[in-house]
């Protein structure tokens, strides 16, 4: 039964794909607002069809430079953060050459980045720099990593120079993987869902398919300026805080 409920929700999200394609791309050449709001409907579509169930806790902030603050816990972080708000992603280089998460991660055009070298990474600043300016919501994961989804790793200050524009704001927000089947998710099945350290993603995305519907607490906190926090390595660990704190009431079901 699981193999037959996860052929069937492949065959489906290639059905809702694969003509998205076309279109997004006349988008991006045609109408800048049609490209940032096309992704957004196609993911609420995808999450509705995997029986992703996103619960919403607090307001993303729009119509405004946004820089998203968020813990990193899978690739089903991608449809669940595009579902909520329209946005794009900042994501590490190698990701662009990823078959298939790569033709898609253009189409929603993905800022990427050389984290190792710095004349690159200066340059893809200069990118999201522009892109705040035009009041979009760019997404960063500032781990640098994925987790198991019951930790937040450090924040990494770096990552956030973008926000130095005095009219970006930063949100942080938590994803917490916190239900299965309508009960509480189980210690065991999180690594079905979370995807960190060597998973190999093919593998990783049939069980994962084959497993749900599970439910995701998507928690925007108050925004933060770099203005009030005072420097970058203050915003990253307000952010982090924040974050982690959201995590934590998330997962035991007690909050503040």
């Amino acid at each position: 039964m699981t193999t037959l409920r996860a052929a069937v929700k492949l065959a489906g999200f290639v059905a809702m794909t694969l003509p998205g394609l076309p279109v997004q791309r006349a988008l991006i050449a045609l109408s800048a607002r049609g490209a940032r709001r096309f992704p957004h409907v196609y993911h609420r579509a995808v999450t509705r069809w995997l029986g992703v169930k996103i619960n919403i806790i607090g307001e993303p902030v729009r119509d405004k430079a946004c820089l998203i603050a968020a813990n990193h816990v899978s690739w089903i972080d991608i449809t669940v953060l595009s579902a909520v708000t329209p946005l794009s992603f900042i994501a590490k280089k190698e990701v662009n050459n990823w078959p298939g998460f790569g033709t898609l991660a253009r189409l929603q055009r993905t800022v990427f980045i050389d984290r190792d070298r710095r004349h690159t990474t200066g340059a893809s600043r200069d990118e999201m720099q522009e892109r705040l300016a035009a009041k979009e919501t760019l997404v960063l994961f500032a781990e640098g990593t994925s987790s198991d989804g019951y930790r937040v790793l450090p924040f990494k200050s770096a990552y956030f120079a973008a926000a130095e524009r005095p009219d970006v704001v930063v949100q942080p927000v938590t994803l917490a993987y916190r239900g299965h089947w309508g009960a509480p998710m189980l210690r065991r099945r999180r690594p079905y869902f979370a995807w960190y350290g060597d998973m190999e993603m093919g593998p990783h995305l049939w069980q994962a398919l084959a497993l749900g519907p599970i439910e995701v607490d998507v928690i925007c906190h108050k925004p933060l300026t770099i203005a009030e926090a005072g420097n970058r390595k203050l915003l990253a660990k307000q952010a982090e805080d924040m974050v982690r704190k959201g995590l934590i009431e998330s997962l035991s079901g007690v909050r503040a």
